[in-house]
C-alpha cells in the first residue's frame, strides 16, 4: 500500500509540476496581454476626454467639469473619473468614487509632479483599480491633471478560470495515469505482496510456515526463504532471552515488549475486551477535513498498551462528532490509525442519555459521593433511570462482541459502570469479569447515603475481580458490603462471596509510563527550558518556580491550595517578589454547575491574592485555565522548584509520579497530600494535610530551603518507584490475577468444592 501510495504521489507530483509550470507561464502571457489591451484603451480614451476638459481646468467651471466626468464615469469597465489640481485636490469626480478618492492617490500627486503620463495598478476599496493619470496643460502649462479608474478585478477574474480549469484538468490527468499505474501494479505486484505479508504475519505469530505455502511462480519467493531461515534464528534467541531473564528471577523493568509476551502466556490467544466511558481515540471535523485526537486521559495512557498486546476490543461512547462518519457497518474501528492493532467499537448515546448517566448520576452522585471532599452529592430517580439504561446498553453491546468466543476476558473501567460486571456474568457466565475503580471508595457510612447502594454493590460483585489503586479502599468496599448485603466476608483472602459466587478485592497501584529519554509519544523530545524563560513568556519575573497541574476540580484542593500559598507569603516575607506559582489547569465538567461555581472561585481567589502581593513585573500566582499538551506540561515540570499536588481526596493523582518521572536532573521537591493515593508509594515526597493550611505553607518553605543533595537522594528513591512500578506492571498484574481468578474457581470445581456455574 505505501509503495501503491508513493507511485501515485510521485505521478500527482510530477503531472501537478508540469500543469503549475505551464499554467504559470499561461498566466503571465494572459496578463500581460489584458494589462496591455487595458492600458492601450484606457490612454485613447483619457486623450480624448482630455480635449475636452483641459479647456475648462482654472477656468471656475466646476459644474461642467462634474457633468462632464459624471457623463463618462458609467461606461463598461471604467469606475470613473477625476480631476485634480496641481495640489491633487479635487475638482470634479465621479460620484461613485469620492468616498475613496476624495483625496489624490499617490501615483497622480507623482505624475503632476513628474508632468508625465503614468498607470498603475491600486487597491481602492475592496477594488483592484488600474488608474492612468493624464497631466493637462491649457496654456502650455501644467494645470492638473485628469485620472480614470477602470476597474481591473476582471482580469483577476480570468487569470481564476485559467488556474480552475487547468487544476480540473490536472485532476482528469493524474486519475488517469493513476488509475493505469494502479492497475498495473495491481496485476503485477500487490498480489503477491499481499501473500507475503500474510506469510509473514503467520511467522511472526510463531506459527510453523514453511515458503513452499507461497507460489513457486511468486517473485517474492527468494527473499521468503531467506525470511524463513531468519525467522528460526530470532526464535532460538528469543527463547534464549526469555529463559535468561527466567533465570534471573524476572527483575527486568516491564516494557510494552515483555507486556506483550506476558499477555500472549496468559489468555493463551485468547483476546480481551476493555469497556470505559471515554473512548482512546475521537475523530472530530476540522472544516471538510477530520482530525483523530488522543483525549489526555490518564486512563488511556495506562490501557492502550493492554489492548495493543493482545489485539483486543476497547468499547467506549462515541463522543467526537465525526466518530460516526469512520466507524463500519458495526461501529467498529481498527486503532491506532496509524498502525492498527486492535478494535475501537464505539457506543452511541444521546444527549438525555449522556446528561443523565455521565453529567448526572456520574459524576454528581458517584464522583463527590466517592471523594468525600465535602461537595454534597446530587442524587436524581432520573439520573439513575438513565445509569441503568446505559449499562443495559453497554452490556447488550459487550454480549455481541463476545458471541463465539470461549470464556472471554472482560476488563470494566471506573464507576460509570457499576452494574455492568453483573449484567455481563448472568448472560455469560464463563467470561472472566474484572472491574478496575479508577476513584476513592468512602467508608460505609459515607456512602449509605446512595439511595441505590444496594443495586451498585451488586452488579459490582458480578465480576471475578474487583480492582482499587490502595487497600484502604478494598477494606473500605469490604464493609460496605458486609453492612448492606447478605455476604460472607473472607478477610484473609479479600474476597465476597454470595450463593455459587466469589468476588476478590485486590488493590493495583496505577502508574505511567517512565520514559528515561524524556520523549513524549507523537510530540517529540522535551528540551528544558529555563524557569525565566518560561515565566517571561508571561511578563512575569521570580527566582522561585512552583507548579500545580490539575483538572479543575473540587477534589484538587486548588482553594485551600492557594490560601496555602498566600500563607507562606505571609509568614515568610523574603519570598515575596521572588517565589511564583503555576497553575496549569484543565477546565473539567464546565456543565456541571459546581464546577463552574469552583472555577470562578479559583479565578476570584487568583485575582485576590495577585491584587494584595503583586508588585511590578511579579505577581504571585499564575493560572493558566486551558488544556495543555503533555509536552508544554513536561517544561514545567522540568524547571520548576516544588510540585503542589494537594488533593483532598484522590484514587491515586498520576501528576505526582509524572512529576518525578520528568526529573532526570534528579531536582525538584514533591509537596504530596496525604489523602491520596501516590502517597503510600512515593514516601519521600513532603507529605501534608491539605486542609492544613500553616503545614502546606511551612511545606512549601521547607522545600525551598532543602538542599540540593537531599532532594536529589529523595528524587532518586521516588524515580526508581516509580520507574519500577509502571503502568505495565500494573496491567501485566491485574491481568495476571484476573485470569488465575477464574483457573482457580474451575479447578474447585472439578474438586468438588463449589458447583459449576
Amino acid at each position: 500500500m505505501r509503495i501503491t501510495l508513493r507511485l501515485v504521489l510521485a505521478i500527482v507530483t510530477t503531472v501537478s509540476v508540469i500543469v503549475v509550470a505551464f499554467t504559470l507561464l499561461q498566466v503571465r502571457q494572459e496578463r500581460q496581454r489584458q494589462m496591455g489591451d487595458l492600458e492601450r484603451r484606457t490612454a485613447l480614451l483619457a486623450e480624448s476626454l482630455g480635449e475636452t476638459v483641459e479647456p475648462l481646468v482654472g477656468q471656475g467651471h466646476s459644474a461642467r467639469l462634474q457633468r462632464i466626468v459624471e457623463k463618462f464615469g458609467n461606461r463598461e469597465r471604467l469606475a470613473g473619473v477625476a480631476v485634480y489640481d496641481t495640489k491633487g485636490l479635487p475638482l470634479a469626480v465621479t460620484q461613485t468614487l469620492v468616498a475613496h478618492v476624495a483625496t489624490a492617490p499617490k501615483s497622480v500627486i507623482e505624475a503632476i509632479a513628474a508632468d508625465r503620463e503614468t498607470g498603475d495598478v491600486i487597491t481602492i476599496g475592496d477594488k483592484l483599480m488600474y488608474v492612468y493619470v493624464l497631466p493637462l496643460r491649457p496654456e502650455a502649462q501644467i494645470a492638473g491633471a485628469l485620472t480614470l479608474f477602470h476597474d481591473a478585478n476582471y482580469i483577476q477574474h480570468r487569470l481564476r478560470q485559467i488556474w480552475q480549469t487547468n487544476f480540473l484538468r490536472l485532476l482528469v490527468q493524474a486519475l488517469l495515469i493513476s488509475l493505469t499505474a494502479l492497475f498495473v501494479i495491481r496485476w503485477t505486484l500487490i498480489g503477491s505482496i499481499a501473500r507475503m505479508a500474510e506469510w509473514i504475519k503467520r511467522l511472526r505469530k510463531g506459527e510453523v510456515v514453511d515458503a513452499s505455502s507461497l507460489s513457486r511462480k511468486d517473485l517474492l519467493n527468494p527473499l521468503a526463504t531467506e525470511v524463513t531461515h531468519l525467522a528460526k534464528s530470532l526464535s532460538a534467541a528469543k527463547a534464549a532471552a526469555e529463559e535468561i531473564k527466567l533465570r534471573q528471577g524476572g527483575e527486568a523493568l516491564w516494557t510494552p515488549r515483555s507486556l506483550k509476551e506476558h499477555l500472549r502466556s496468559k489468555l493463551q490467544g485468547r483476546p480481551i475486551f476493555l469497556i470505559s466511558n471515554r473512548e482512546p481515540y475521537i475523530h472530530v471535523k476540522r472544516g471538510k477535513q477530520i482530525d483523530c485526537l488522543v483525549p489526555a486521559s490518564g486512563l488511556v495512557t495506562a490501557l492502550e498498551p493492554v489492548l495493543a498486546a493482545c489485539e483486543g476490543t476497547w468499547i467506549a461512547h462515541g463522543s467526537g462528532d465525526a466518530d460516526s462518519l469512520v466507524v463500519d457497518d458495526a461501529d467498529r474501528l481498527r486503532v491506532p490509525p496509524a498502525e492498527p492493532k486492535y478494535t475501537l467499537r464505539r457506543v452511541w448515546l444521546t444527549k438525555a442519555e449522556e446528561k443523565g448517566y455521565y453529567y448526572g448520576f456520574a459524576n454528581e452522585g458517584l464522583w463527590p459521593l466517592c471523594h468525600i471532599a465535602h461537595t454534597r452529592p446530587v442524587f436524581r430517580a432520573d439520573d439513575w433511570q438513565y445509569y441503568r439504561d446505559v449499562n443495559d446498553k453497554f452490556a447488550q453491546v459487550t454480549l455481541t462482541e463476545l458471541e463465539g468466543v470461549e470464556e472471554p476476558c472482560v476488563l470494566i473501567q471506573d464507576y460509570h459502570f457499576a452494574l455492568l460486571p453483573r449484567l455481563i456474568k448472568e448472560r455469560r457466565p464463563d467470561a472472566r469479569v474484572g472491574i478496575f475503580w479508577h476513584i476513592p471508595w468512602p467508608n460505609p457510612e459515607s456512602f449509605g447515603i446512595c439511595p441505590w447502594q444496594r443495586e451498585l454493590l451488586h452488579g459490582m460483585l458480578g465480576a471475578d475481580l474487583i480492582g482499587f489503586h490502595i487497600q484502604f479502599h478494598c477494606n473500605n468496599f469490604l464493609e460496605t458490603v458486609d453492612r448492606v448485603l447478605e455476604s460472607r466476608i473472607e478477610w484473609e483472602h479479600f474476597a465476597v462471596r454470595r450463593g455459587n459466587s466469589t468476588t476478590y478485592v485486590k488493590p493495583f497501584p496505577i502508574s505511567i509510563a517512565f520514559l528515561d529519554d524524556s520523549a513524549v509519544p507523537g510530540e517529540g523530545t522535551v528540551e528544558p527550558r529555563s524557569k525565566d524563560a518560561l515565566l517571561m513568556e508571561f511578563g512575569v519575573r521570580a527566582h522561585y518556580l512552583a507548579v500545580g497541574v490539575d483538572r479543575l476540580d473540587y477534589t484538587k484542593g486548588l482553594l485551600e491550595r492557594l490560601r496555602g500559598i498566600e500563607r507562606f507569603l505571609e509568614k515568610y516575607p523574603k519570598f515575596q517578589g521572588e517565589f511564583t506559582f503555576v497553575e496549569v489547569g484543565a477546565p473539567s465538567r464546565t456543565h456541571i454547575k459546581q464546577y463552574q461555581d469552583l472555577i470562578a472561585a479559583i479565578e476570584a481567589e487568583s485575582d485576590r491574592i495577585n491584587w494584595r502581593f503583586q508588585n511590578g513585573n511579579w505577581k504571585p500566582i499564575l493560572l493558566l485555565k486551558r488544556h495543555h499538551t503533555s509536552k508544554e506540561i513536561r517544561l514545567f515540570y522540568k524547571a520548576a522548584d516544588v510540585c503542589l499536588v494537594t488533593s483532598l481526596h484522590d484514587g491515586m493523582n498520576l501528576v505526582a509520579k509524572e512529576f518525578v518521572a520528568a526529573r532526570e536532573d534528579e531536582q525538584g521537591v514533591l509537596i504530596l497530600s496525604r489523602f491520596t493515593g501516590a502517597s503510600r508509594e512515593l514516601c519521600d515526597a513532603l507529605i501534608v494535610n491539605p486542609y492544613d493550611i500553616e503545614e502546606i505553607a511551612d511545606a512549601i518553605y521547607a522545600a525551598l530551603n532543602m538542599a540540593k543533595g537531599e532532594q536529589a537522594v529523595r528524587m532518586r528513591r521516588m524515580r526508581d518507584i516509580v520507574r519500577e512500578r509502571n503502568v505495565y506492571r500494573w496491567a501485566a498484574d491485574l491481568i495476571t490475577d484476573l485470569v488465575q481468578v477464574r483457573v482457580e474457581e474451575s479447578q474447585a470445581s472439578i474438586a468438588g468444592i463449589r458447583k459449576p456455574r
